[in-house]
């Protein structure tokens, strides 16, 4: 599997098992090959609808930039299975 076939299937896993909660924004953020699982690790960005605020002028700026949610996709590279998807790991700075 190459990082295009990688990103493709981590891109629709995410459209489909987040389906029912409308996600927007769908995209790439990182994708890294972990050579010791042979597992592709394939960061998704986007957002719900509960992640625009609602009112006043805060809300109005937050429309422009709503919260995003990141999930890390792991695809076995042999089989092409996904094998899990996590909330990604933030790094407070």
């Amino acid at each position: 599997m190459n990082v295009k076939d990688a990103v493709k299937m981590a891109i629709v896993y995410v459209t489909d098992i987040f389906e029912t909660e409308h996600p927007e924004n769908i995209g790439l953020e990182e994708v890294f090959l972990n050579e010791h699982g042979n597992v592709w690790e394939v960061t998704v960005g986007f957002s719900r609808p509960w992640d625009h605020q609602k009112g006043g002028l805060l809300a109005t700026m937050q429309a422009l930039n709503p919260t995003r949610q990141y999930k890390t996709v792991k695809i076995d590279n042999e089989t092409e299975e996904v094998k899990s998807i996590k909330i990604r790991e933030t790094k407070n700075a």
